[in-house]
C-alpha cells in the first residue's frame, strides 16, 4: 500500500513539473514581439536569435541523458528549474541583441534539460503506475502553456511592471519545484525502474552504446522533429503571425498560441482514457489530419475568430501524438529509456531548433502564411509515415 502512494504522490509531483515547464517556456512567447521591437530585428534576425533558443534546448538533451544516469531525473530536474526561473526576467530587459542571443540560449539550456529529465521520470512513473499517464502530463505541460502565454500579458494589462510580472512567474516556478521535489523518484527507484521495464541496466555503457541509433528510435525522433516544428512554430511565430498580419494588440498578441495550448490541455488531460480506448494509430494519423487542417484554417481564414478555431483544431490534433511517442519509446525492447527518450527528445527538439529560424527564412523571402502552409503538409507526412513504421516496442 506504502508504494502505491509514493507512485500516486510521484505521478502528482511529474505533473507539475510538466506545468512548471509549460509555464516557463510560455512565458516567453509574448515576450518575442517586445523582444523584436526593442532590439530593432526584421524576421529573419529573429529567427536566428530564436535559433539560440533551440540551439540551447539541443545541446543539453543528450547530456542530460548522461546526467540522468550519474544523479537520477530529480536532482537534473531541480537544477535545471532553479536555472530557467533565474533567467526568466532577464528575456523582457535585455537591450543588446548579444546578450540577448546568450541569455536566449542559456535558457534555451535551462529547457531543454527539464524536459529530457521530465519525460524519463514521466515514462518510469507510468510504467510503475500501469496505466497510461504521459497525455495527462503533457496536459500539464500545455495547462502551463496557457497560463505563460496569457499570464504576462494579462499581468502587464493590469498595469504591474513587466519585469515585476516576470519576476513573480519566476517565484511561482520555484515554489511548485520545493513543495514537489521530494516527491520525485529518487535514483535507486527510477534505476530500478529502468531495469525492470527495458531489461537493461541503465548505467552499463555496454548495453547502451549506439542504442539511439536503432531503426525504432530514429523513426519516433523523425515524427517528433516535425510535431516539435509545429509546436515550436506556434510559441514562436503566432503572436508575430497574429499582431503583423491579422492586426492583433501586442498584449492580447499571446492569444493563438494560448487558444492552442488551452486545445492540447483539454485533449492531453482526457487523451489517456482517449488512448486506452483507441489504438495509437487512430489517434497519430487521426491527429495529425486533424491538426494540418486546422493550420490551413488559421493561416487562410480573413477572420480572427475563425482563425482561433484553427489554432484550436491544431491543438485538438497534435495534443496525444507526442505522448504516444514518448510512451512508445520508453517501452522499446533491449534498450533503456535513458537512452530512447533523450534520443528521441533530442531528434525532435531539433525541430524546435531548425523551425522557428527556417519559418523565420520563408516569411522573409515570401510570408508567414507561406512558411504555415509547409506546416500543414508536413503534418500529412507524420499520418504517412507512422502508417507505415514497423512497430518500435517490437524486438
Amino acid at each position: 500500500m506504502e508504494i502505491d502512494k509514493k507512485i500516486k504522490k510521484a505521478k502528482t509531483a511529474t505533473q507539475l513539473i510538466f506545468l512548471v515547464c509549460g509555464l516557463g517556456i510560455a512565458s516567453w512567447a509574448p515576450m518575442v514581439p517586445l523582444a523584436k521591437d526593442r532590439l530593432g530585428l526584421d524576421e529573419a534576425d529573429l529567427g536566428l536569435l530564436l535559433l539560440l533558443l533551440g540551439g540551447g534546448a539541443l545541446l543539453m538533451m543528450p547530456l542530460s541523458g548522461m546526467m540522468i544516469n550519474k544523479v537520477g531525473s530529480r536532482k537534473v530536474i531541480a537544477a535545471s528549474v532553479l536555472l530557467s526561473a533565474l533567467l526568466l526576467p532577464w528575456l523582457l530587459i535585455i537591450s543588446d541583441v548579444y546578450i540577448m542571443g546568450a541569455v536566449l540560449f542559456a535558457f534555451g539550456c535551462s529547457i531543454g534539460t527539464i524536459d529530457v529529465a521530465m519525460n524519463a521520470h514521466g515514462v518510469q512513473v507510468q510504467n510503475e503506475y500501469g496505466k497510461p499517464i504521459m497525455s495527462s502530463l503533457h496536459g500539464l505541460f500545455s495547462v502551463g502553456g496557457l497560463f505563460g502565454s496569457l499570464g504576462l500579458g494579462f499581468l502587464m494589462k493590469l498595469g504591474l511592471n513587466p519585469i515585476y510580472a516576470a519576476v513573480s512567474i519566476s517565484l511561482l516556478l520555484v515554489f511548485l519545484l520545493v513543495i514537489q521535489f521530494r516527491f520525485l523518484f529518487d535514483y535507486e527507484t527510477e534505476r530500478k525502474s529502468i531495469i525492470t521495464f527495458s531489461h537493461v541496466d541503465p548505467v552499463n555503457k555496454n548495453t547502451s552504446r549506439f542504442q539511439w541509433l536503432d531503426s525504432r528510435v530514429m523513426v519516433l525522433g523523425i515524427m517528433c522533429f516535425i510535431v516539435f516544428l509545429s509546436e515550436g512554430a506556434m510559441l514562436d511565430w503566432s503572436a508575430v503571425f497574429l499582431r503583423d498580419d491579422k492586426g492583433v494588440e501586442y498584449e492580447f498578441s499571446g492569444i493563438g498560441y494560448a487558444a492552442f495550448s488551452v486545445a492540447m490541455a483539454v485533449m492531453r488531460l482526457s487523451g489517456d482514457s482517449l488512448i486506452s480506448k483507441l489504438n495509437s494509430r487512430i489517434v497519430v494519423i487521426g491527429g495529425s489530419i486533424i491538426a494540418s487542417i486546422g493550420v490551413i484554417i488559421l493561416t487562410f481564414s480573413p477572420w480572427i475568430p475563425l482563425s482561433l478555431i484553427g489554432f484550436i483544431l491544431l491543438g485538438v490534433g497534435a495534443a496525444n501524438i507526442v505522448p504516444v511517442f514518448f510512451s512508445e519509446g520508453g517501452r522499446i525492447s533491449g534498450i533503456s529509456s535513458t537512452v530512447a527518450i533523450p534520443a528521441i527528445t533530442t531528434i525532435g527538439y531539433a525541430g524546435s531548433l531548425a523551425g522557428p529560424a527556417l519559418l523565420g527564412f520563408i516569411a522573409h523571402h515570401f510570408s508567414l502564411t507561406v512558411a504555415f502552409e509547409i506546416i500543414a503538409l508536413l503534418f500529412i507526412v507524420v499520418a504517412i509515415i507512422y502508417k507505415f513504421r514497423n512497430n518500435p516496442s517490437s524486438c
